[in-house]
């Protein structure tokens, strides 16, 4: 058999194999240049909120007395920020602890009422929360620490809030453009299960492979074009003009 049927025949048939991820590829480009990524992380629903005042006349309990009793050490990291209507530290140690910044009570693990109250301030689009979760697992749409709250509003959107327990603080926004945009990205590097890997072997394989496609299709297109078509063309090019 001939080298350019054996290209020819390779080509053909791994062509079927690698041309569906290649339109896969293609349309999960199209799709995810499409949507503004503004859109697809649920930022034009973010309410522009006024988080309550860090003053100097406000009563704040001593930094170390908050590491002491909630077990920061001396490695912790405290930061102290406005939390719905109050002031708290956020402690980080061995633990996230959320503490109220008067009084020294712990927050964390925040309620469901308190979560509710924080998702509904973060929420700037028509609806209100319909379906309330403790997720102790991880789903599809989210993929980061539980347990984790999630909060499904009635708006068009179909906008889910996952609020973290530990932090109090807005985790994860979800929507329809969201779930469609991670859909074709899954598509797109090809990790189906996390969704976030784009160095597996079965990425690289299937790019080295259409790279591999293209170089063969070149050699075919040259191999075709025989050395007397290019005379031809050249001849005509290079024929003189006839004298007047």
């Amino acid at each position: 058999m001939r080298f350019s049927h054996v290209v020819a025949f390779l080509h053909k048939w791994i062509g079927l194999i690698v041309g569906i991820q290649i339109v896969l590829w293609i349309s999960g480009g199209v799709i995810m240049s499409w949507f503004p990524i503004e859109d697809v992380r649920g930022e034009h629903n973010v309410s522009e909120q006024e988080p309550a005042p860090l003053t100097a006349d406000r009563a704040y309990l001593p930094l170390e007395q908050v590491l002491a009793v909630h077990g920061g050490g001396d490695t912790g990291q405290v930061t102290l920020r406005p939390w719905l209507d109050r002031v708290v530290y956020e402690v980080r140690g061995e633990e996230i602890v959320l503490v109220d910044a008067v009084t020294g009570a712990a927050l964390s693990p925040v309620d469901e009422a308190n979560a509710a109250a924080v998702a509904r301030a973060d929420f700037a689009g028509e609806g209100d929360i319909i379906f309330t979760e403790l997720l102790s697992e991880t789903n599809l749409e989210y993929r980061g620490p539980v347990p984790v709250w999630r909060f499904d509003f009635s708006d068009s959107e179909d906008t889910h809030l996952y609020v973290s327990p530990d932090t109090g603080r807005i985790v994860a926004r979800r929507n329809a453009t969201w779930r469609l945009f991670d859909f074709f990205w899954m598509l797109h590097i090809m990790d189906y299960e996390n969704r976030e890997d784009f160095n597996h072997p079965l990425l690289i394989t299937a790019s080295i492979t259409a790279f591999v496609m293209v170089f063969m299709g070149i050699i075919l297109l040259f191999r075709r074009l025989r050395f007397r078509d290019w005379r031809i063309v050249f001849a005509r090019r290079t024929k003189p003009k006839a004298s007047r």
